[in-house]
């Protein structure tokens, strides 16, 4: 059995689009880091880590840098997966 055949239906890989979605983050996460606030989704990621903070404050059981990364991780996923 030849798991690199994209026609094989028991293929590991399933992403639809054909790439994996980690090297689509390395290339937002770097684009954001190159153009800085011009980029599109640098807003959007500094919003979810700012709600994230602010969620990290109110909750007793999340930390203000936890909740700061999980706003950012789940806006950034967000980006990334559309």
């Amino acid at each position: 059995m030849d798991y690199n055949d994209p026609n094989d239906p028991n293929r590991f890989d399933r992403n639809p689009r054909g790439q994996d979605w980690v090297g689509d983050l390395k290339n937002e996460v770097s684009g954001m880091a190159k153009e800085g606030m011009h980029h599109p989704s640098t807003k959007p990621v500094l919003t979810g880590a700012g709600i994230g903070a602010v969620a990290g404050l109110l909750l007793p059981f999340v930390s203000l840098p936890l909740g700061l990364a999980a706003g950012a991780g789940i806006a950034l996923y967000n980006r990334v997966k559309k």
